[in-house]
C-alpha cells in the first residue's frame, strides 16, 4: 500500500520493491488511494493495481470534521482488506510512508507481518508523531528506514520497534546515457549554463530558498537559467500562487521558468548543469539527488537528513545550512565559474552513486530483510 498515486521519490522506490518482490516469487496486489502516473505506470508494467481510499493521513484533516472523515475511511479501508484476506491469504502487508496506517492497523489484528518502508522525519506536530511511534511499537517489530538520519529520529520515540536502514538504490542506466533536446525547445541557448532543482512544492521542499538564490545569481550571471520542476502537493497550492508572485515582482520571468511536473527526468538533468536541492526541512533520503548524481551533475543541497549522506561535500557537490543564501549563491557561482571543477565533482558524484547506492546492492538487501520477516 502507498499514499499516493504521484510518482516522485518514494513512488519510485515502490516500483522497484514491487520488482524485487515479484523476483521473490510472490503474487502482488498493490494498493493505492486515486488515479493518476504512479498507478498508470504500475499497470503498464503489469501489476495488479486496485484503487481504494485508505484514509491517508494528512495535515488538513487535523480538526474535528478532517478526523471524522478519516475514521470512516479507515473503517471501509479495513473492510476492504478484511475481504481481500477472505478471498486469498495475505502473507505480507507492506506500508510504503508513515501516511499509511490501515495496514498496521490491520495487521497486527490479523497476525500478520507487517512491513513499514518509512520514508519521512517528521518535527510537528507532536501528537502525531508520538501516535505514529506508538503505531510502530505496537505492529512493526522491524520498520524498514531510508537513512541513518531517518532512524536517528525515530530511534527516539520508539520503545520497543527497531529500525533497520537500507539506503534506496535504482537502476541508473535512463540517467546514465539520456539525450535530450529540451533546452531547444525551451528556447535555451548551449552556451547558457542551467541549475535545476526537481521537487514537490510543499513547505519543506526549499522553493522559496532556491528562487532566491536565483535572484542574486541572475546579478551574477545574467544568462544563467533555472529551472524549477515539481508540482503542489495537495493542499499547498497556495505555495505554488506565492512561488509564482515571487517571480513576477523580482522580474525573473526571462531566467526562471516553472516547468510543474516532467515525466523526462531523465531528459531534463541531461539538460541541466548543476543540480540543486534546498530543502528547508530535513529531506529523508531525496531520491531526486541520486538522480542527478546518476547524470553526472554536482549537487547543490542542504545539510539536513539524507542529503549528507549521499553527498561527499565539496568532491561531490556542496553541502550548505538550510536557508544559508549567501553561501548557496557562493558554492552554485563557484561551479558556474569553474565548469571544468564543477565536471570533475559531477563524475565523481557518478562513480559515487554507482558504488554506493546501486541497484543491485538495494535489491539483495531489501530481499534479504523481506525473507526475515515472512520467516
Amino acid at each position: 500500500m502507498h499514499s499516493s498515486s504521484e510518482l516522485y521519490g518514494a513512488s519510485k522506490i515502490l516500483i522497484f520493491v514491487i520488482e524485487i518482490v515479484q523476483k521473490m516469487g510472490f503474487p502482488i496486489l498493490v494498493i493505492l488511494p486515486g488515479e493518476g502516473p504512479l498507478a498508470k505506470e504500475m499497470m503498464r508494467l503489469g501489476f495488479d493495481v486496485r484503487i481504494m481510499n485508505l484514509g491517508i493521513l494528512r495535515r488538513k484533516y487535523f480538526s474535528p470534521l478532517g478526523i471524522i472523515n478519516r475514521g470512516k475511511r479507515l473503517v471501509q479501508a479495513y473492510q476492504f482488506l478484511k475481504d481481500l484476506h477472505q478471498q486469498e491469504k495475505i502473507a505480507l502487508i507492506y506500508s510504503n510512508t508513515l501516511a499509511v496506517i490501515i495496514g498496521a492497523v490491520f495487521a497486527r489484528r490479523k497476525k500478520i507481518p507487517h512491513v513499514w518502508h518509512i520514508h519521512e522525519i517528521l518535527h510537528s506536530p507532536e501528537f502525531l508523531i508520538k501516535f505514529l511511534a506508538r503505531q510502530l511499537d505496537q505492529t512493526t517489530p522491524n520498520p524498514l528506514v531510508v537513512s541513518e538520519a531517518v532512524a536517528n529520529h525515530w530511534r527516539k520515540y520508539l520503545q520497543i520497534a527497531i529500525p533497520s536502514v537500507i539506503h534506496n538504490g535504482m537502476d541508473y542506466s535512463p540517467f546514465l546515457h539520456a539525450k535530450s533536446d529540451l533546452r531547444q525547445s525551451l528556447g535555451v541557448k548551449n552556451d547558457q549554463p542551467v541549475i535545476t532543482m526537481i521537487g514537490r512544492i510543499n513547505p519543506g521542499k526549499g522553493q522559496q530558498f532556491f528562487l532566491q538564490m536565483a535572484k542574486e545569481l541572475i546579478q551574477l550571471y545574467p544568462n544563467a537559467v533555472f529551472w524549477m520542476v515539481g508540482d503542489p502537493y495537495p493542499g499547498y497550492e497556495p505555495i505554488h500562487g506565492q512561488l509564482k508572485e515571487y517571480i513576477r515582482t523580482h522580474h525573473l520571468e526571462a531566467s526562471v521558468m516553472d516547468l510543474g511536473f516532467r515525466m523526462d527526468v531523465p531528459e531534463v538533468l541531461a539538460s541541466s548543469d548543476i543540480f540543486v536541492l534546498p530543502s528547508i526541512l530535513p529531506d529523508s533520503f531525496p531520491t531526486v539527488i541520486l538522480e542527478a548524481m546518476a547524470s553526472g551533475l554536482p549537487v547543490v543541497a542542504t545539510d539536513s537528513g539524507g542529503a549528507s549522506e549521499m553527498i561527499e561535500d565539496e568532491v561531490t557537490g556542496y553541502l550548505i545550512p538550510m536557508g544559508d543564501v549567501k553561501l548557496g549563491v557562493s558554492r552554485i557561482a563557484s561551479l558556474l565559474k569553474d565548469r571544468k571543477a564543477a565536471k570533475t565533482m559531477g563524475l565523481a558524484g557518478q562513480q559515487r552513486v554507482q558504488e554506493l547506492f546501486s541497484f543491485q546492492k538495494f535489491s539483495t538487501k531489501i530481499e534479504q530483510f523481506l525473507w526475515q520477516q515472512i520467516n
